[in-house]
């Protein structure tokens, strides 16, 4: 990687100015709602591309492939600087998962690089405790994190970078510092009030242990510059049982948490076999449980027949389908969706065509369901994510999280990195295969997405944002898929948010007239100004060369060379 210290900090800065002034452009329009969010040009190139959520994070993983590096190595160099430029969304501390297509093996693969809960969890001692659900926030919800596990299996097995080399980008953006972009300032000084409850993410990520970073202020975090170092040097080991992985379960156990450090010996990532369906002409694949990647393809299913053209893009109509096809799809999550090792059966019965014609069947047309209830499918009694591909043709779909802002809200001193709090995706429901209990992978809401066509591959893309990713899977994919739109149009489509029940938010650019419809369809709808459409990244393979798109709903950005 021969480019220089002062090449590699300028083209981060152009990069940086860039996304910044588009950022500075998007908030001088008026804050009365616009009808479009458009304001970007899908990317082109010739040789491979990248889009990612921040612009370093862009840049980082773009000298990689100039330098020579494929697509896997850029994807990991991408999720390292992020963890320090959007703290509150990812990290180290945090899992991954990866849908990707092999150049090589001419073959699409997957990766889940998910925690398990301590093997001191169960129900008994929470409720003890005198709660009434699985805490949230706190020590108490943290799992092992699984990130870095991913990133080495993804190097190890495609890549051609060392650890070491992948690393570096980070930790000189960590020791140097950066400016903090627009959005990312905004999320992290809503979380102030979480950071203050503990003393190492209040000394890690909060200016004069106090605040957070403003709008291009400038942030430095050498704690995980050390900890990134150590790794490079001892390999993932130094987490998973040596001295930083002890530093952590001394920090969580001081907590009351439920770690152990066997439980990080024990660590490994999994390589999984992508579930799939059909879809118009396309096959659309996501992983499997314990993942919520099958409501996606759940949805898509339900709305195949549909005549969704005639419809009209976001009217009504369309998007009461839409709705309706969710509710269906994360009902029946919420019942079968847990760990792989406690699945009542094969996920791959939800998508069975008699199963989804009887969901299909309770879909009114007319009118929102206030309650829906999961079938019976067996037969028995916010978010980073990033796509990139590169010259030889591979592709990565990557997405790494530490699941709410901040996650548990917990940083082991010194260690300069947030712990996930993806124990909450857990339930104390008894008969639950989601309920708590040792060493348990908790229901998951990353997903990465991809597309092939002919067996041939498309498409890497995703949208992140809790539940609200297999809802932007599904509508981003309508986007490119039946209305032909480019990338960059497709993502900028103004999107809708269901909740439970009828709530639902529509983004601001959807106008009054649908909005009337749809409430006499039932559907109630919510204030929108707080609510998280979530954020997309793509990649697509042209005839010849590459396209790439990024969310404006972020501060990132696509590049390609």
């Amino acid at each position: 990687m021969g480019l220089r210290h002062s090449q590699f900090l300028t083209t981060l800065t152009f990069l940086a100015l860039h996304s910044l002034a588009q950022s500075a452009d998007a908030q001088m329009t008026p804050q009365s709602r616009p009808s479009s969010l458009a304001g970007r040009s899908t990317v082109y190139a010739p040789n491979g591309v990248v889009a990612t959520s921040q612009p370093l994070a862009t840049g980082a993983a773009l000298r990689v492939l100039q330098e020579g590096g494929n697509a896997f190595d850029a994807a990991v160099t991408a999720a390292a600087v992020l963890n320090v430029v959007e703290p509150h969304m990812t990290g180290m501390g945090g899992d991954m998962f990866a849908l990707f297509w092999s150049a090589r093996e001419g073959r699409i693969g997957g990766l889940d690089a998910s925690g398990r809960s301590g093997s001191l969890a169960t129900a008994d001692t929470i409720l003890a405790l005198g709660m009434d659900d699985v805490p949230y926030r706190g020590a108490r919800a943290v799992t092992v994190p699984g990130a870095l596990s991913g990133w080495v299996a993804l190097l190890e097995r495609y890549g051609s970078l060392s650890l070491a080399e992948a690393l570096a980008p980070a930790i000189e953006v960590a020791r140097g510092g950066f400016p903090v972009t627009p959005i990312i300032a905004e999320q992290w000084r809503g979380t102030e009030g979480v950071l203050r409850r503990d003393p190492g993410a209040r000394a890690t990520y909060l200016l004069d242990g106090d605040r957070g970073p403003e709008a291009g202020e400038w942030f430095r975090n050498p704690d995980i510059a050390e900890s990134f170092s150590l790794v490079a040097r001892e390999g993932p080991e130094a987490l998973y049982g040596g001295s930083l992985g002890s530093r952590i379960v001394e920090t969580v156990r001081e907590q009351g948490g439920f770690l152990t450090l066997q439980d990080l010996r024990d660590h490994q990532p999994e390589w999984v076999e992508p579930i799939s369906v059909d879809f118009r002409g396309y096959r659309v694949w996501e992983l499997p449980p314990s993942g919520q990647g099958i409501a996606a393809l759940q949805m898509l299913e339900i709305l195949e027949p549909f005549d969704l053209v005639s419809m009209g893009h976001n009217s009504a109509d369309y998007l009461h389908h839409l709705v309706e096809a969710k509710k269906l799809a994360f009902a029946d999550i919420a019942r079968y969706v847990s760990d792989r090792d406690h699945l009542e059966g094969d996920p791959q019965a939800l998508l069975r065509s008699d199963y989804i014609q009887g969901r299909r069947s309770l879909l009114d047309p007319s009118r929102a369901a206030e309650r829906v209830d999961p079938g019976r499918p067996f037969d028995h009694g916010e978010t980073i994510y990033l796509s990139v591909a590169d010259r030889e043709g591979n592709m990565v779909s990557f997405i790494n999280s530490v699941f709410e802002y901040f996650g548990s809200g917990v940083v082991s001193p010194g260690t300069g990195f947030v712990l996930q709090n993806r124990g909450a995706g857990f339930t104390l429901e008894e008969g639950s295969p989601n309920r708590i209990g040792p060493r348990k992978r908790p229901f998951h809401t990353l997903i990465p997405g991809f597309v092939t066509k002919d067996g041939e591959p498309l498409m890497a893309f995703g949208v992140m944002g809790g539940s609200m990713q297999p809802q932007g899977h599904v509508q981003l994919l309508l986007n490119l898929l039946v209305f032909g739109m480019d990338p960059q149009r497709a993502v900028d489509s103004p999107r809708f948010r269901s909740y439970n029940g009828t709530r639902l938010a529509l983004e601001a650019p959807i106008p009054d007239d649908i909005r009337t419809a749809l409430e006499a369809m039932g559907h109630r709808l919510m204030d929108e100004s707080r609510v998280a459409f979530g954020g997309a990244q793509l990649v697509m393979r042209l005839d010849r060369g590459w396209a790439a798109a990024s969310d404006p709903r972020k501060d990132g950005m696509a590049a390609g060379h």
